[in-house]
């Protein structure tokens, strides 16, 4: 069965950082684009970040846009989302996916079960 595992969710105070992770397993998900959404409690879940299969080009949400970068390491299978300059309302469920590219959460195929990332004022 194929799944996406996130990593590296926690809880920061406003300004810091964390580094999440996502790693496949079942297969590989080269070939595919993969995305960053996010969910807070009483919204929709919402585009963060997207790259494409072979890293070549990036699409942010204005929102996190210059404060957040998202990177994929084939060797490795994994994508990463490094958050910096963190916010209070960046407080979410953060979920990994694979898919087309694009931002709307139907054009991804493969969800994790996501990580949660609370930021402290």
């Amino acid at each position: 069965q194929v799944q996406l595992v996130e990593s590296g969710g926690g809880l920061v105070q406003a300004g810091g950082s964390l580094r999440l992770s996502c790693a496949p397993s079942g297969r590989t998900f080269i070939r595919y684009s993969m995305g960053w959404f996010r969910q807070a409690p009483g919204t929709d879940r919402e585009f963060v970040a997207a790259i494409t299969g072979g890293g070549g080009s990036t699409n942010y949400a204005d929102s996190v846009k210059g404060r957040f970068t998202i990177s994929r390491e084939s060797a490795k299978n994994t994508v990463y989302l490094q958050m910096n300059s963190l916010k209070p309302e960046d407080t979410a469920v953060y979920y990994c996916a694979a898919g087309s590219w694009g931002t709307s959460e139907h054009q991804y195929d493969y969800w994790g079960q996501g990580t949660q990332v609370t930021v402290s004022s």
